[in-house]
């Protein structure tokens, strides 16, 4: 069974900076690219970072570019998003998913892929 479970969550002032971790199980990082989604409250869930480790493929929305970065770690099968120069406007539910990813312009969630309870990220002004 495919299981991720973000965390690293929390309250940060605008400038700060918070790193969230998503812990995965039933595949690895060689099976699936993977991604992190923000939801910001009354807004659509977006893909804000995606990677794959086969290629270092990776798509960056440009809402994030030059704040935000993902990495994996593969031995402990994480993946974890680093978030700079928070804005208010970061603020959401933060979510990891197996994704499709096509070079460096779409990803999408796995069509196969379960949304997990996400992790609060709120930046306060």
């Amino acid at each position: 069974e495919v299981q991720l479970v973000e965390s690293g969550g929390g309250l940060v002032q605008a400038g700060g900076s918070l790193r969230l971790s998503c812990a995965a199980s039933g595949f690895t990082f060689d099976d699936y690219a993977v991604g992190w989604f923000r939801q910001a409250p009354g807004k659509e869930r977006e893909a804000i970072l995606c990677i794959t480790t086969t290629d270092s493929s990776a798509y960056i929305a440009d809402s994030v570019k030059g704040r935000f970065t993902i990495s994996t770690d593969n031995a402990k099968n994480t993946v974890y998003l680093q978030m700079n120069s928070l804005e208010p406007d970061d603020t959401g539910v933060y979510y990891c998913v197996p994704t499709v990813l096509r070079g460096s312009s779409y990803c999408v969630a796995h069509p196969d892929a379960s949304w997990g309870q996400g992790t609060q990220v709120t930046v306060s002004s």
